[in-house]
């Protein structure tokens, strides 16, 4: 195997397939596909995504000094490749399921369970070579060892309106020893629905994948377009998107909030965090005709906002940060919940900074990272903000980091009424074939999408990947050593996406 010595050395050896401004794809062949892997190990680089294609796999990885991103492409030989899990534990998941998609084999993988495939499609590998799915063995969760251990089966169904998911845990009385999720019971065919898709059909599917991220995946995959089709969007389009993004971002932080002290019984605070979310979502629905702001951004531009939105807008925020004042208060000054979130859940930096840990997950642990700062598209490179970073990674620092980013999102609405200007909100699409990608801030964290057109503008191939691939494998190993009563707020105070991980 040739030796390298950088990252770019390893990328050097390769053809490049596409070259953009701020990211390339390169075929590599396996040995450098290994080497590769083994630089994640290393602070400056995190794998950003893995997935796979008709006979390859792909890797993104972000250079976190330059904020370059490379894609290495591997083709499959014989239906294999040299797993990056073996070196690099976060890809586990994501090899697990290019394996139940694709039926690519990861040699050498450390898990070679099935992931999103839990044998009720009727076939397997949709994507790749599809066969006919066979009766499987139950699948098989990892053990514990030691005295007095027994098990708790959460899930998927759960009590309330919340998305599928099971939690096996070993625990000893109360405390838990180890928890190990099993995920893809709301796995939809995202990836396969948007295959053949038309660009108004694809838009429409991007905006569903986690209905509380619409305008984040809606973004991330209209600029994905715009990549690939050497398009800009117009000014005015631009800062509308940036608008409804941190509408959206308000929103679900001020739900959490709520949801994480409700969690702990403290419900007075879930109370007052509802109201000034049902106001955010009363005025999104006047500014853009859906209190999700669902279907509003699009490849080529925007849906304009309203004069009455506006308006309403400009009189709720001051209100928002008054009440919200009051509300950080409360939540400080009660030693009850203040002795449920400090010190419980701790996510090491470590652990966050290896995964790639993106948004309030991350933040609070340590990992300064915020997709708006680090690519500054548009209009964030003309907006003042701060990323709010907080070292201890427990459920005290998660529910601070949305305090703060509150705070820096009313700054930011405020900045984007100042100065939004006139014009149109969208400009024509030309059909024609080309590969873009995106990373997005949506309230969780980095989204990315990856997709390619056809010569008709159709829908080749697009991945998506939520930000709750990343940081699911860490909600297990932060509620270890916690007692089973404080998963909930744990869990809560990760609030990772279901249906975005799902597919």
């Amino acid at each position: 195997m040739p030796r390298f010595h950088t990252l770019s050395a390893v990328v050097g050896s390769g053809s490049v397939v596409q070259c953009h401004r701020s990211w390339q794809r390169i075929h590599i062949n396996a040995d450098a596909w290994e080497m590769a892997a083994k630089f994640l190990a290393e602070p400056q680089y995190t794998l950003m995504g893995l997935w796979g294609d008709v006979g390859s796999v792909h890797m993104a990885i972000l250079d976190e000094f330059s904020y370059h991103l490379k894609i290495l492409s591997l083709g499959c030989q014989d239906g294999k490749f040299p797993s990056v899990a073996e070196v690099y534990p976060p890809a586990i998941r994501l090899e697990r399921a290019v394996s139940d998609l694709f039926g690519f084999e990861p040699q050498k993988s450390p898990d070679s369970r099935p992931w999103l495939d839990h044998g009720r499609w009727g076939l397997r590998h949709p994507l790749g070579d599809a066969v006919a799915s066979a009766a499987r063995e139950p699948y098989p969760f990892l053990s514990a060892s030691g005295e007095s251990l027994h098990q708790i089966a959460v899930g998927p169904v759960h009590a309330g309106i919340i998305e599928p998911g099971h939690f096996r845990f070993h625990a000893n009385g109360e405390a838990i020893v180890r928890l190990e999720e099993r995920l893809g019971y709301a796995h939809k065919g995202i990836e396969s629905l948007m295959q053949g898709a038309t660009l108004e059909d694809a838009t429409k599917l991007a905006g569903r994948v986690s209905g509380d991220s619409t305008v984040a995946y809606s973004l991330a995959f209209a600029m994905a377009v715009e990549d690939a089709l050497a398009i800009m969007v117009p000014s005015r389009a631009q800062w509308l998107r940036a608008l409804m993004a941190e509408l959206e971002r308000l929103a679900n932080h001020f739900g959490d909030i709520g949801a994480i002290c409700n969690d702990a019984s403290f419900s007075l605070m879930h109370a007052h965090c509802a109201i000034l979310r049902e106001l955010v979502l009363r005025v999104s629905d006047q500014c853009f005709g859906h209190r999700m702001i669902r279907d509003c951004v699009f490849p080529g531009g925007a849906s304009d906002v309203s004069a009455d939105g506006l308006a309403a807008l400009r009189t709720l925020l001051p209100e928002l940060a008054t009440r919200f004042t009051k509300i950080i208060t409360l939540y400080e000054e009660t030693a009850s919940i203040q002795d449920r979130t400090v010190s419980t859940g701790v996510l090491k930096p470590d652990l966050a900074k290896g995964f790639g840990a993106g948004g309030y997950v991350g933040r609070a642990s340590g990992r300064n990272f915020d997709a708006r700062r680090a690519f500054r598209y548009s209009p964030y490179e003309r907006l003042e903000f701060e990323v709010p970073v907080l070292e201890e990674g427990d459920v005290n620092a998660r529910v601070w980091i949305r305090i703060h980013e509150v705070k820096q999102s009313i700054s930011l609405i405020e900045q984007i009424l100042r100065h939004l200007p006139g014009g149109p909100v969208r400009t024509d699409l030309a059909q024609s074939a080309g590969e873009g990608l995106a990373i997005v801030e949506g309230f969780r964290g980095d989204i990315v999408v990856w997709l390619q057109l056809d010569a008709n503008g159709t829908i080749a191939r697009c991945h998506l990947r939520d930000p709750s691939w990343f940081q699911w494998p860490l909600l297990e190993a932060a509620i270890e050593g916690n007692i089973v009563a404080d998963f909930p707020i744990c869990n809560k105070s990760f609030n990772c996406s279901y249906s975005g991980h799902d597919l």
